[in-house]
């Protein structure tokens, strides 16, 4: 359903293709769920349905908060949902809401994210029927912000930095109250699961890792970018999708920046599911996957990475202060 020509798809082209917003009671919501194995696409890989169940079974829920800080350097499936899809999350912060009892919606995005900002407000401005009102804020960039705590410390103090938990925010967030927070992909998944059904959403991926998802693509190849793919993929596929690696390969870092550098002969043989990638010593993390050629240096990129995660430390704990710089 993405426009070609890159704009926002307009709520009437959102709903052509997807069709009208179910309203399943908050029961029927997370049991679908629940059934279609979805998991959180922000890193951490949390069965969703649990933490909808969490969430819901608390009393005075203040929010759902959209974390589209996406703060992973490497990643950029975020940004293209808000900017280029911003009613697929949409709908599913609104059906989440409804499913925990949650007052509003909040959409949390980078300052710099101009893109996803434009189509926020634009799609915010055609949804006249949703059942709880929705408000975008923009937090200033940093690797830390998208941590879930700094997320709430931010929205209750504008302060940009983790706490220590628990509480976690499904026991007290915003406000001091319950508080569901979700990644964009996650919940567009969510709005399409409901639209669709779990069988639906199973018809990809294997029984172990249903569905899709998106991953961003980028360095030896020949067309970065980010791209929908099923679990159970193979990895050569995967390259293959962004267009196949421009010169041989020495490794591949999967899951960004936080991830883990696998050789080339192992990688190749891997495949998008959770067991291989943990067989291999490393997850898909934030859906980022970086092609190092042989024409690079992995110790060079290494330092790299090492130097931004030093300078992007939130100063709150020794071995991160003194081990990363060290």
């Amino acid at each position: 359903g993405l426009d070609q020509t890159g704009a926002p798809m307009t709520l009437a082209q959102h709903q052509s293709v997807h069709g009208e917003l179910p309203r399943p009671s908050p029961h029927e919501l997370i049991e679908a769920v629940e059934r279609s194995g979805l998991r959180g696409r922000g890193g951490a890989d949390f069965p969703t349905a649990r933490k909808l169940q969490a969430v819901g079974a608390r009393r005075n829920v203040s929010a759902v908060v959209v974390n589209g800080s996406e703060t992973e350097p490497a990643s950029a499936k975020d940004r293209l949902l808000l900017s280029r899809l911003p009613h697929l999350v949409l709908d599913g912060a609104v059906l989440a809401a409804e499913a925990v009892g949650a007052r509003e919606v909040i959409v949390q995005i980078g300052e710099s994210a101009q893109a996803s900002l434009q189509g926020l407000q634009g799609a915010i401005s055609m949804r006249h029927g949703d059942s709880v009102p929705i408000q975008i804020v923009t937090a200033p960039q940093g690797y830390v912000a998208g941590e879930e705590s700094a997320v709430v410390n931010y929205l209750n103090r504008g302060v940009l930095r983790p706490t220590f938990v628990p509480p976690r925010p499904f026991e007290r967030g915003y406000r001091g109250r319950p508080t569901l927070i979700q990644n964009p992909e996650t919940l567009a998944q969510v709005a399409l699961v409901a639209r669709f059904g779990e069988r639906w959403y199973r018809e990809l991926g294997t029984p172990a890792d249903p569905g899709s998802a998106l991953v961003t693509i980028s360095g030896a190849v020949a067309t970065p970018g980010v791209y929908e793919l099923a679990f159970g993929t193979s990895m050569t596929d995967l390259l293959a999708a962004a267009g196949g690696p421009t010169e041989p390969l020495r490794a591949l870092l999967v899951g960004g920046y936080f991830g883990t550098w696998v050789g080339a002969d192992s990688a190749l043989s891997l495949r998008l599911a959770r067991e291989d990638l943990r067989q291999a010593g490393c997850a898909l993390g934030s859906g980022v996957i970086i092609a190092l050629g042989e024409s690079s240096c992995g110790l060079h990129e290494s330092a790299r990475v090492a130097r931004y995660l030093a300078d992007q430390s939130a100063g709150q704990c020794g071995p991160c202060v003194h081990g990363l710089r060290a």
